[in-house]
């Protein structure tokens, strides 16, 4: 426990502009910014259980910082971070589409909105056991890898079709455009 304290203790202090606020606020207040930042967590916490939006939140919290540290890892030149942003990715949009059609369902279970911030920062966190890792390591990609041929067919085909279909398109659109001109 005191290793966890540690660790929040240190990253209070980093330097960022989170970091950068608790400190202004720590000077006007005389409060500590360790004791700021957990009272701020614990509003959150709050809101997430009971506070009208909470699906809004957890969505804010599930997307700005895993989209503004995957920007940091575009611009890094390491491969890691890379790789460990787009598992993020993958895993959260395939939790987006099984929650969009279960939605419905989730709507009614107390919490549920707390619930799945927990799971979004378990799978955002920096951490040896990061959600998103195992469970890509032990779902999606077993999964991936018995279907990939499939699903390399249904791609293929998909794509000729929208080939196919987009050049029709633009075909009937070029002579409607062509027909119009004449008929003036």
């Amino acid at each position: 426990m005191s290793h966890l304290k540690d660790r929040f203790v240190a990253m209070c202090h980093e330097k960022n502009l989170v970091t950068d606020q608790l400190a202004a606020l720590e000077e006007k207040t005389g409060v500590q910014r360790e004791l700021i930042a957990l009272g701020a967590l614990a509003v959150v916490g709050l809101y997430l259980l009971f506070g009208f939006g909470a699906s809004l939140l957890c969505n804010l919290i599930g997307f700005l910082y895993p989209a503004y540290f995957s920007i940091k890892a575009i611009e890094s030149s390491v491969k890691d971070d890379d790789t460990q942003w787009l598992t993020y990715w993958v895993v959260y949009g395939l939790f987006s589409l099984v929650e969009a059609f279960s939605d419905i369902f989730l709507f009614w279970f107390p919490f549920y909105y707390a619930g799945k911030c927990v799971f979004l920062i378990w799978c955002m966190a920096p951490v040896r056991w990061n959600g998103s890792e195992i469970l890509y390591r032990r779902v999606i990609r077993p999964f991936f890898l018995k279907h990939q041929a499939a699903m390399d067919n249904m791609v293929n085909d998909l794509s000729a079709k929208a080939k196919s279909v987009t050049e029709t398109v633009t075909k009937e659109a070029l002579n409607t455009a062509l027909n119009h001109d004449k008929s003036k």
